[in-house]
């Protein structure tokens, strides 16, 4: 069976496609990004169009993605809200990353705040704290900020190393009605031990948390194996019904183009029926994000 057989015949069922659901834009003339240099291999614009020109080549149809904030700054979300008013399905949602404004009793949202008291549509937060505390102790204002997102009906997703999983675990179980959201499985392309099995088996003991199968894939000979191995213990852990496919587009591209993002994920995955494809392949990503059905653009 070719990779993506499943996934195909999956969407012959089901005409409403893919939803992607971590992909990022930016435009380093129009907004500064804090981490973009020269030399990363990747492009000082992605906008809309090429979204929407790297989906056409999938193997199965894209109906909508969620775009994930690439930094951390009040003008570039605006920027980036701009692009999905204008351009929804692709992309669609919007998270926005989380900055704290400990200064401010009333920003519960950091510096996503200003946007959702002007009624700006946030899907959710995204907390990027890899290089940080392992027990998130030094992020300002974290279970204010999971009060907001649980009372409004926002997602809460993390960018985390596998030794801060724990601390997630327990994030979540303060914060029991709270949707969850790991980024890259908390591995992303690291070595998929025992000690990152045993630190999502803690998560995914909190009902109400999820993964990302995304940012997983490297340039290495084996790593077929390795995503793969990731893919079942994530199966396995959390079941399909909270796993989530996601490209990390166009982050991937550096390792593959976006048709082989999506065989290679499809092919890491263990089978499975059409109920638990329809949940990784865009029903999981449906619910948590509000997403909208979609209208045909031109590319």
């Amino acid at each position: 069976m070719a990779p993506h057989d499943g996934v195909n015949r999956l969407l012959g069922e089901r005409a409403d496609g893919v939803v992607d659901a971590h992909v990022h834009l930016w435009d380093t003339a129009a907004v500064r990004v804090s981490w973009f240099r020269d030399g990363l291999g990747l492009p000082a614009r992605v906008g809309p169009d090429d979204l929407a020109r790297a989906v056409a080549t999938s193997p199965v149809p894209v109906r909508a993605a969620v775009a994930v904030q690439a930094a951390d700054t009040e003008g570039e979300a605006r920027w980036l809200a701009r692009q999905a008013a204008s351009h929804a399905p692709l992309p669609g949602p919007v998270v926005l990353q989380y900055d704290a404004r400990p200064d401010d009793p009333h920003a519960w949202a950091g510096m996503a705040q200003a946007l959702i008291d002007d009624g700006v549509p946030v899907a959710g937060l995204r907390l990027a704290v890899p290089g940080g505390a392992a027990d998130l102790s030094d992020v300002a204002g974290l279970d204010a900020l999971c009060e907001g997102l649980a009372a409004s009906g926002r997602v809460l997703e993390t960018l985390v190393r596998p030794d801060q999983l724990p601390a997630v675990a327990a994030l979540a179980g303060r914060h029991p009605v709270l949707d969850l959201v790991v980024c890259h499985l908390g591995l992303g392309t690291g070595d998929p031990d025992a000690a990152w099995r045993d630190a999502l088996a803690a998560v995914a003991a909190r009902p109400r948390a999820h993964a990302k199968l995304s940012g997983l894939h490297t340039t290495a000979p084996d790593d077929a194996g390795r995503t793969a191995a990731a893919a079942r213990a994530a199966v396995d852990l959390l079941g399909p019904g909270r796993l989530l496919f996601g490209s990390d587009w166009p982050m991937s591209a550096r390792v593959a183009a976006y048709a082989q993002i999506v065989e290679r994920t499809a092919a890491a995955l263990p089978p499975l029926d059409d109920a638990a494809a329809t949940a990784v392949w865009s029903g999981t990503a449906t619910r948590l994000y509000g997403v909208r059905g979609h209208r045909r653009r031109s590319t």
